[in-house]
């Protein structure tokens, strides 16, 4: 066991998943006295068959109960609404499509939860992200580095953390493979070692988008037209489409001669563009259509992680999760507004979702896409 770290009391997110779970029984290993933090960032509908928070903190307990550790349930719903959900609705309400999984990163896992930690007695929280803090001894500043396992790197959902936040936090899975992690759990005896990864939004779960959506935005249809101005069906509402999404259009069984490269009779449908004043939806055949690419994009409401924006130069970037990173060049003048060009095409660059900034393994901040 490692000595150094005796008596430092650590604070880790339990979630019920694996990554967090095995998180916990790390730092018991290295010495440090764990504490488990059970968040329930959602209520309204705590009961349906979508929300699974009743079971996770099951699994949770299970796993502090194995390891041999306290768990606290703790309740961040009103705050999850303040902070994340309203700015999510009014982001859709605007035709952009947000990413509330950075937000909820930002104002509830490394805000409230750090706080609820630090009130504990805490000198560190640890999550089960897939990402790594190091101490740069040259500028004594933290930097953000990727995963090492690049399947699974979760830097892109945290390159809004600063200074401060990044100095009391712990990622150990960051260092391994998640094969290692399952074999890990499975060494362990965890109950939940063999639970499946969980996917999308935490408030949506595994429920139709467009039904959730439904009940907090009103449906305003309109015309959907192609490149040519020619009316080929009717959309629901702006709000409830997102830029390349190809399913759900209705219009899948519509011919079109000469369509664009990457068309043809039967190509797909794939949305190009959102016109809020007139409530079109503007749709394109093709994968590769033009006005899919874009070499260049604007964004706003800049985070930089060392708490100043880069220099401009030469950089990579995602402009959405599960992306290669793209070669890029970032513009002078980066503040909290940025520009970055590219020089080859970006596929349906979305406002609303985040253009992260590496430096190679180092996440440099980022900001969200405004065009």
């Amino acid at each position: 066991m490692d000595k150094q770290h005796n008596g430092q009391r650590v604070v880790v997110g339990l979630s019920g998943g694996v990554d967090s779970a095995v998180t916990a029984w790390l730092l018991k290993q290295q010495g440090y006295e764990v504490i488990g933090i059970f968040m329930k960032n959602w209520e309204d509908d705590d009961d349906s068959e979508f929300c699974s928070s009743n079971i996770d903190f099951v699994d949770a307990a299970a796993v502090a109960d194995v390891i041999g550790i306290e768990i606290e349930h703790v309740n961040f719903a009103a705050e999850y609404k303040d902070r994340v959900f309203a700015e999510f609705l009014r982001e859709y309400q605007a035709g952009r499509t947000p990413n509330p999984d950075i937000l909820c990163n930002a104002e509830i896992k490394f805000k409230a939860f750090l706080d609820h930690a630090l009130r504990l007695g805490a000198e560190k929280i640890a999550t089960g992200h897939y990402a790594r803090v190091r101490l740069n001894a040259a500028t004594g500043q933290h930097e953000l580095l990727k995963g090492l396992d690049p399947s699974k790197d979760q830097s892109y959902f945290l390159h809004r953390l600063n200074q401060a936040q990044l100095s009391k936090t712990l990622f150990p899975v960051g260092e391994l493979l998640k094969t290692e992690v399952r074999r890990l759990a499975l060494e362990i005896g965890l109950p939940n070692a063999k639970k499946k990864d969980s996917t999308g939004i935490c408030f949506i779960g595994e429920r139709p988008f467009r039904d959730f959506l439904n009940r907090y935005i009103a449906k305003e249809p309109g015309p959907i037209k192609d490149e040519k101005g020619r009316t080929i069906g009717q959309h629901v509402g702006l709000s409830f489409y997102t830029l390349g999404q190809r399913q759900g259009l209705g219009i899948g069984g519509l011919k079109t001669k000469g369509a664009q490269k990457g068309g043809g009779e039967h190509a797909p449908w794939f949305v190009a563009r959102k016109d809020m004043e007139k409530n079109t939806l503007w749709v394109v055949q093709g994968h590769e259509h033009p006005w899919l690419q874009s070499f260049a994009l604007t964004a706003q409401d800049a985070s930089w992680v060392a708490g100043a924006a880069p220099a401009a130069g030469q950089f990579t970037s995602k402009t959405r999760y599960r992306q290669l990173d793209a070669p890029c060049t970032l513009a002078a003048g980066a503040g909290e507004a940025f520009s970055l060009n590219f020089p080859g095409p970006q596929w349906a660059v979305t406002p609303g979702q985040s253009a992260v900034l590496y430096d190679g393994d180092v996440c440099l901040g980022g900001g969200v896409i405004a065009a």
